[in-house]
């Protein structure tokens, strides 16, 4: 029989870069997605990479321990990935209490669903690199003290935890990526990365002139989100649960990001980037570097996408995207 995985935030771009890439190992694909009175479920990710009719949409919360009982039940997942969360920094100052409902105690609800319904399923937590926040070492490892900057990073503190206590307490086979940040075409548009490669479209498309942000002297550890995916399963594939930090090990500012996209329609950002101070974080990560050097060894896993490579692949969707509305 092929294996079968519950992916909770399949809609999102991790959701839909893993779902694509279980397909291709032959697993049958279940997605939990939250439905809303307002619009249509949006698929537009797994559109875009031709699989939306190739997964089988299920209802469910995070917040409904009842609805993810039932997902389980419906799917037999042999994995579960928990993908799902209210994960933009930000928004997690203005709505801390949904954060804390659906990234924090909705990791616990899944967990108890999968200890209830079925216990033998492999499951994966999504936790962050925005849980080192005020950094205690230059280079973050699976050891590196936390010391979470926003309401957001103290939610997934919280699910990366509970994680580990599920393992221990009730001998699941569960393990957390401590995924650094990673980026794509399929990034949301409220992301920093992809803020800029959309403005860098608009403005060589003369849509715009200007492009605003926040602190350009911020620092990150930037992936493709493709690579970080396949970091997932093979977490899943071992033979022990255990916890990974996935990183590149190459840490890129803000400014950096901006001159590298804007380069690439052969402009210079000095000329359109302006900042402004509503753009700030209340408490700023100013750098994250992470060392993954366990993965490497353990999974055999290592970044194949450059930042440029990823940064050019984001601008060119973007005029590409534009150009086809604009028509």
């Amino acid at each position: 029989m092929n294996k079968s995985a519950l992916i909770t935030g399949i809609t999102g771009q991790d959701g839909a870069y893993l779902a694509q890439l279980l397909l291709t190992k032959g697993y049958r694909v279940f997605g939990l997605a939250r439905r809303s009175s307002t619009s249509e479920l949006n698929l537009s990710r797994l559109q875009w990479l031709g699989i939306a009719n190739d997964v089988e949409i299920l209802d469910g919360d995070l917040s409904d321990l009842s609805s993810l009982m039932r997902a389980c039940r419906i799917a037999e997942p042999s994995e579960i990935y928990n993908l799902a969360a209210q994960s933009f920094v930000a928004t997690s100052w203005s709505q801390p209490l949904l954060t804390a409902n659906i990234t924090a105690v909705g990791v616990a609800n899944m967990l108890e669903a999968l200890h209830t319904c079925c216990p033998d399923a492999r499951f994966y937590q999504a936790s962050s690199s925005e849980m080192y926040g005020l950094i205690r070492e230059p280079r973050q490892t699976e050891q590196t003290p936390f010391y979470p900057r926003s309401p957001y990073a103290v939610a997934k503190l919280y699910g990366h935890w509970i994680t580990v206590n599920y393992r221990e307490s009730h001998k699941l086979f569960a393990t957390s990526g401590i995924l650094f940040n990673h980026e794509s075409p399929l990034r949301g548009i409220e992301f920093v990365t992809r803020k800029i490669t959309d403005g860098v479209a608009r403005i060589k498309l003369r849509l715009q002139d200007k492009l605003t942000l926040g602190n350009l002297d911020a620092t990150r550890d930037w992936g493709h989100a493709k690579d970080y995916t396949r970091a997932m399963w093979l977490m899943l594939q071992q033979d022990v649960a255990d916890d990974y930090v996935i990183a590149t090990g190459v840490t890129t500012s803000v400014r950096d990001f901006c001159q590298s996209a804007f380069a690439h329609v052969g402009l210079n950002y000095e000329d359109h980037v302006v900042t402004n101070p509503r753009f700030l974080r209340p408490a700023e990560v100013d750098v994250l570097l992470g060392d993954s050097t366990k993965a490497r060894r353990e999974l055999g896993w290592q970044p194949e996408i450059s930042l440029s490579e990823m940064i050019s692949e984001m601008v060119e969707a973007d005029l590409k995207r534009l150009s086809k509305r604009e028509a």
